[in-house]
């Protein structure tokens, strides 16, 4: 090889290993460009994340220091204001009806007392019954000025009883009865001996029924009553025609009966069913009237009535136990149950030791009957 050959070939590695190193650097500068530029990104990406989590955290310490003003807690403090406001309303509402209920049955009482009907009250040593009940003895009679006379109509009402209905007990007058410290007697004679509390003692030693309060109307003050309660009269469908002894004829049929018609239809007995077809129309009564009280101008009348019936009538009865039992009297305007005593088959014809006509009655059979039809 030739001296000038060995030149060039000299001269083309050393080019070689510059182009090798210089590549070599290269890539180095290279490397190292796309590790600065890695390193940066990743710098720059942990700033981000950084960022972004003291964002986060910010938010949420923003979110709690203002959750309590926040709008999803503001429907219950208006749902608690409205039953405030609500709960302010029927409490005025109650004390209104109650001032207005006190006031007229004052007012009530009142007015009957400047018409002279008031009867005077007696002494009543009444008792609840066995089950806790407290049953009302209504007493009926045409009792005159200086005159002691017998109990034309003697029932007991239940209010406050398991059904939480009225119901509504009759006894026939002429029941043959044990009165005490009297003797053997007709039912109606222990009013003229001794008030209602004698007819309460006689009720509860021969049927074991107990009252707790009494009331006793007189006809004159039953009229006025059922006057003032219902202006435009009560529905009655009469059973028959009627005019012996009557102060006012009555046709058969439905009809509106004022306080002298509702009486005289009460009290008429002259025909073949006697005691009976009078106590059952008396019943008819009782329940009419209580079917009256679905009408909302005698809801509204009826403390007023009530303190003119207390004005009229002798009575213990409290307006505390009348208000307690609203909802009961209430039920009574879709019907009373209503009972007879002596039931069907407990009685027979007797005459006293005077030659007066009596029912003979099985004591036992009828209490029984008495203690079921209260029970139900």
């Amino acid at each position: 090889m030739s001296r000038m050959d060995r030149y060039h070939n000299n001269e083309s590695d050393k080019k070689e290993k510059s182009n090798l190193f210089s590549r070599r650097k290269l890539n180095q500068k290279d490397q190292k460009t796309t590790d600065y530029e890695d390193d940066q990104d990743s710098y720059y990406y942990d700033q981000r994340n950084e960022q972004e989590d003291l964002t986060n955290r910010w938010q949420q310490q923003e979110n709690r220091t203002s959750a309590p003003s926040a709008p999803t807690s503001k429907p219950p403090k208006k749902r608690k204001k409205k039953k405030h406001r609500l709960f302010r309303f029927i409490l005025k509402l109650l004390v209104l009806l109650v001032a207005y209920s006190g006031i007229s049955f004052v007012f009530g009482q009142r007015v009957a007392k400047k018409e002279g009907g008031q009867q005077q009250n007696e002494t009543f040593h009444g008792f609840s019954s066995s089950s806790g009940d407290n049953n009302i003895l209504l007493l009926g009679s045409d009792s005159r000025e200086g005159e002691n006379s017998r109990a034309d109509a003697v029932m007991v009402l239940q209010l406050d009883g398991p059904a939480k209905k009225p119901k509504l007990i009759s006894f026939m007058r002429d029941t043959l009865v044990t009165i005490p410290d009297v003797g053997e007697t007709k039912l109606n004679a222990a009013y003229a001996y001794g008030g209602a509390e004698l007819v309460r003692k006689t009720l509860s030693q021969n049927f074991g029924i107990e009252s707790k309060y009494y009331t006793t109307v007189d006809f004159h003050s039953f009229e006025k009553v059922i006057d003032t309660l219902f202006p435009n009269g009560v529905y009655i469908d009469a059973e028959k025609d009627m005019s012996k002894n009557l102060e006012v004829s009555i046709k058969k049929g439905p009809q509106n009966m004022d306080g002298l018609t509702l009486l005289q239809y009460a009290r008429f007995r002259m025909d073949e069913e006697g005691d009976f077809g009078r106590v059952r129309r008396q019943q008819q009564v009782i329940n009419g009237i209580f079917s009256e009280m679905k009408n909302p101008i005698t809801l509204f009348k009826l403390p007023y009535a009530a303190g003119k019936v207390m004005g009229y009538a002798g009575t213990d009865l409290s307006m505390m136990f009348l208000t307690k039992n609203i909802p009961s009297l209430l039920k009574g305007a879709k019907g009373v149950d209503r009972l007879s005593v002596p039931v069907e088959d407990s009685w027979y014809y007797g005459t006293t030791y005077d030659g007066a006509s009596v029912l003979v009655v099985d004591n036992d059979m009828n209490r029984q009957a008495l203690q079921e039809f209260l029970e139900k």
